[in-house]
């Protein structure tokens, strides 16, 4: 998986908890030009100042269905990797029964916010599952088919989401159309699940 350059970073998370407290990271190195992201009120506005800054940015917003966690963050600015908004990522994608965290995969991650870009970055992710330790993994294989023995969750390379802002057939055919890892879809369970493995559907 994608390594994580260390050094300085350029924005600013806001994490918001599962009891309504908002968790502030600050970084430096670009917070003038993208002036704190405005609050991070609107992501969907996010491409058109990006781009009258000369910036590229790579913006995600989540809600966790499970712990109630919700997250708004750009991890990618300029092109340039944020520690602290992938740490962020990280401990909002663990699993949540164990608390046992992954690093998650960044190619996953530039799948996700190319298909949030795709539908103009509005609504957000609700994640059902994404890294699953192996003691989870091994409990939902025993109570339940098509868990497999050695999923991509395992390794942090898989998640399970809907986007609130498509329907999730639309949000099936634009994964699809990537050509990037496995797309499987759930229609009883409205879901996708996205993974960068090799390319398959079903």
């Amino acid at each position: 998986m994608p390594g994580r350059p260390g050094g300085a970073s350029g924005i600013m998370v806001r994490t918001f908890e599962a009891e309504g407290i908002l968790t502030m990271r600050r970084v430096s190195r670009r917070q003038a030009l993208v002036g704190g992201l405005g609050g991070l009120a609107s992501l969907a506005g996010l491409p058109r100042r990006a781009a009258a800054l000369g910036l590229e940015t790579h913006a995600l917003a989540f809600y966790h269905q499970h712990t109630g966690e919700r997250l708004e963050v750009v991890y990618r600015d300029h092109g340039e990797l944020v520690p602290d908004a992938l740490d962020a990522i990280d401990t909002l994608l663990r699993d949540f029964r164990t608390g046992e965290k992954q690093r998650i995969d960044v190619d996953l991650l530039d799948t996700l916010a190319t298909l949030y870009a795709e539908f103009d970055r509005r609504g957000r992710f609700e994640i059902i599952s994404a890294y699953r330790s192996p003691r989870t993994n091994e409990a939902l294989r025993k109570a339940t088919s098509g868990v497999a023995k050695d999923s991509w969750h395992l390794h942090g390379r898989a998640i399970d989401v809907r986007l609130t802002s498509a329907r999730t057939a639309n949000l099936r055919d634009a994964a699809i159309s990537l050509g990037r890892g496995g797309v499987g879809f759930y229609p009883d369970s409205n879901f996708v699940h996205l993974d960068t493995g090799p390319v398959r559907t079903w």
